[in-house]
C-alpha cells in the first residue's frame, strides 16, 4: 500500500486550479454552494447516472446534468479544490476489468470518499477509515457480483496524473481513464472465502426481489453501512 509519506506528498502536489472567473455562472454557483464532501455526495447521488459512452469533464457533467463514476470524481475534485481539498482519487481495480474510481479526501486524520455508481454500495464513505487500504476494503463486499471482485487499488493526484483538462474541456478526456489504468496499483485481493460468502449473499438478495435501500443493505452488510454515503 502507499506509504504515509507518499500519500502526504500526493496531497501537497501543486494544482492547476482555475480562478472562479474561468467558470460559468452555474458552475460558480455549484462551487460556492457545495462546500463539503457530504454536500457534494448528496448532489451527485441525486443526479441521473450517465449511461452514455462519454468521459465528460466537470464542465461537461454540469451541462449534461448526469455523471458516471469518473465523471463524478472530476465534479467532486473541481468543486472541493476551492474548499481546501486536493484532487486526489483512488482507482479500484476489478478482476473483470470494470474498475471503479472514487474521490479521496482526508478529514480529522481519517479517510473518506465520494462516489457515483449504479450499485448502492459503491457510492461514497464518511471519513471514518484509518488508512486508504481500509477504505478500499469497505468496498469489497458490495463490489462482488457474478464477475467482479476487487484485486488492487491505486492512488493518484489528477493534475500529476495527466495534462488533460478534466475541469473545463468540452470534450471527453479518455486520457485520464487510460492513465488511471496504467498507473501503479497495490495488490489488495478479495480473499476466496470472503468472495464466496459475498457472492452467495448477492445472489440470494437479487433472487429475493427485495428493494435496494438503506434498510435492506443494513440487513445484508451489517454495521458497515452506517459509514456509507
Amino acid at each position: 500500500m502507499p506509504r504515509k509519506s507518499e500519500l502526504t506528498r500526493l496531497l501537497s502536489l501543486p494544482t492547476r486550479t482555475p480562478a472562479l472567473s474561468a467558470y460559468t455562472a452555474r458552475e460558480r454557483q455549484l462551487i460556492t454552494t457545495l462546500k463539503t464532501p457530504r454536500q457534494v455526495q448528496r448532489y451527485l447521488r441525486a443526479l441521473p447516472y450517465n449511461w452514455e459512452a462519454t468521459l465528460r469533464t466537470f464542465r461537461g457533467s454540469v451541462e449534461a446534468g448526469r455523471a458516471q463514476c469518473l465523471e463524478a470524481v472530476f465534479f467532486a475534485a473541481a468543486v472541493l479544490e476551492h474548499h481546501g481539498y486536493p484532487p486526489t482519487v483512488v482507482d479500484i481495480e476489478s478482476t473483470d476489468g470494470l474498475d471503479h474510481v472514487i474521490y479521496l479526501f482526508q478529514r480529522g486524520g481519517r479517510w473518506g470518499s465520494i462516489g457515483r455508481s449504479r450499485d448502492y454500495g459503491l457510492h461514497g464513505r464518511a471519513p471514518a477509515y484509518a488508512s486508504v487500504a481500509t477504505l478500499v476494503r469497505s468496498y469489497m463486499d458490495p463490489y462482488v457480483d457474478g464477475s467482479g471482485r476487487i484485486n488492487a487499488y491505486g492512488v493518484a493526484h489528477l493534475d500529476a496524473l495527466s495534462p488533460a483538462d478534466w475541469r473545463l474541456s468540452t470534450r471527453s478526456v479518455w486520457r485520464v481513464e487510460q492513465a488511471l489504468i496504467d498507473m501503479p496499483h497495490t495488490d489488495l485481493p478479495t480473499g476466496e472465502r470472503r468472495y464466496a460468502r459475498a457472492l452467495r449473499r448477492d445472489t440470494a438478495f437479487k433472487a429475493s426481489g427485495a428493494p435496494t435501500n438503506r434498510r435492506t443493505m443494513q440487513r445484508l452488510y451489517g454495521d458497515q453501512v452506517r459509514h456509507w454515503w
